[in-house]
């Protein structure tokens, strides 16, 4: 999605950072309710993603790991890559794939925590 009037702009890359990009258009809206309902602990998951998205073994917590079973990866421009999940709130998750090739996040869902993980 590319950027448009009043449009908040993106910082840029640096060092070994992380670029994070909405990979559906529905993650741009559930973005912006949950910026409205919880800023700091959403720019929280952003510091993670931009750094830290996929920790190595022994370091994903409950808040933030890797889903599990037929969650556990999705596809974006064709290619396989595992999904992760970050608890914002107690009832909300942002959900991304780690595209370690292109060294950058896909969101791909932002919102309350979803009924299929259940």
């Amino acid at each position: 999605m590319s950027p448009k009037r009043n449009d908040p702009v993106a910082p840029p890359t640096v060092g070994g950072e992380w670029r994070v990009r909405y990979s559906k258009s529905d993650a741009v809206d559930g973005w912006g309710e949950l910026e409205n309902r919880a800023a700091n602990n959403l720019r929280d998951a952003w510091e993670t993603m931009r750094h830290d998205p996929g920790p190595g073994p022994g370091k994903p917590t409950d808040r933030h790991h890797q889903l599990k079973g037929n969650l556990a990866d999705g596809t974006h421009g064709g290619r396989l890559l595992p999904r992760w999940q970050i608890e914002v709130t107690g009832g909300d998750r942002v959900w991304y794939l780690l595209d370690v090739e292109k060294h950058t996040v896909w969101v791909e869902y932002a919102g309350p925590h979803p009924k299929v993980t259940d």
